[in-house]
């Protein structure tokens, strides 16, 4: 069984542990309507869903590419120097957006990866945007990457939980860990609800094509 298999397990375990920690009510997961608004602003993000469908596959075939990319839902969070941030803040850089908490065990597993993917492709067009959701004990957090080496990831995080009340509303989030990509135009293009392995072969190729890198 592979790792991101067991992962899977895991995630679906921490399911009813989320809901304990967001102290929200699950919400139905509803289908982008492709007449919603901001669909029209958000045509020309149609190429890169294109160019990234074919390469959902292997070690992120459950990523969930859409056909309508469109805004995503509003969110704030806290940036590493605490300050406040939205998604808006890194328009015209496509960034991957990663909630984790420190008691999810498939998002611990998942952060070297997601580390070694801000490495790998990190700079002026790209970044992994990973936001902790601990409601508790909000030192854990920083000093869990720490302790696991993770140095390349920007540190974001929402200790009050409003982020995950928003996006469980919105039909994101399941349970953690919850990873969408957000191009550059500020258009969502792909959703995952569950694990993957972020720094494979398969994930790189597939976060270059959202990039248009070949």
């Amino acid at each position: 069984m592979s790792n991101v298999l067991k992962s899977r397990k895991s995630w679906l375990l921490g399911l009813v542990a989320l809901v304990g920690v967001a102290g929200a009510a699950w919400y139905s997961l509803a289908p982008h309507d492709p007449t919603a608004s901001g669909v029209a602003e958000c045509r020309a993000s149609k190429a890169a869903s294109e160019r990234m469908k074919p390469l959902a596959k292997g070690e992120v075939a459950a990523v969930g590419v859409t056909g309508a990319p469109k805004p995503p839902p509003v969110i704030a969070f806290a940036g590493p120097e605490g300050q406040p941030m939205g998604l808006s803040d890194f328009k015209g850089k496509t960034i991957l957006v990663n909630l984790w908490a420190t008691w999810c065990v498939p998002c611990r597993e998942e952060m070297p990866a997601l580390d070694k993917l801000q490495t790998e492709l990190g700079g002026p067009d790209f970044q992994v945007v990973a936001i902790n959701v601990d409601t508790r004990n909000r030192d854990k957090p920083k000093a869990w990457l720490q302790e696991n080496g993770i140095k390349n990831l920007a540190y974001h995080a929402d200790p009050e939980g409003k982020l995950l009340q928003v996006l469980q509303k919105s039909g994101h989030v399941v349970g953690l860990p919850t990873t969408f990509v957000v191009d550059g135009s500020g258009c969502e293009i792909a959703l995952l609800k569950g694990p993957a392995d972020w720094a494979s072969p398969d994930a790189l190729a597939f976060m270059k094509a959202a990039l248009g890198r070949s």
